[in-house]
């Protein structure tokens, strides 16, 4: 229980760092920051395990995990112009 609920805090920090990092103003709400935060964690630890930077039973760090959630940013500002 406290390992989700620890996943969360994280997620909300991690996303909240990577909005005040990325220029421009990202709409998100409380929820949507905390995903961005926990997929931002998720994409930098596939992408670290893929290039060997990490063993498969790391988690990634933190600034890892906020340039994962500005690439997801990105990635979210280029499909929902196209919408």
């Amino acid at each position: 229980m406290f390992s989700l609920l620890g996943t969360i805090i994280v997620g909300f920090i991690v996303g909240l760092l990577a909005r005040a990092l990325k220029p421009g103003n990202d709409k998100l709400g409380l929820i949507m920051t905390t995903l961005l935060g926990i997929g931002g964690a998720l994409l930098a630890r596939y992408i670290g395990v893929a290039m060997g930077w990490y063993t498969p039973e790391a988690t990634a760090g933190w600034i890892a995990s906020i340039v994962g959630a500005i690439v997801l940013l990105f990635l979210y500002g280029l499909v929902r112009k196209k919408v």
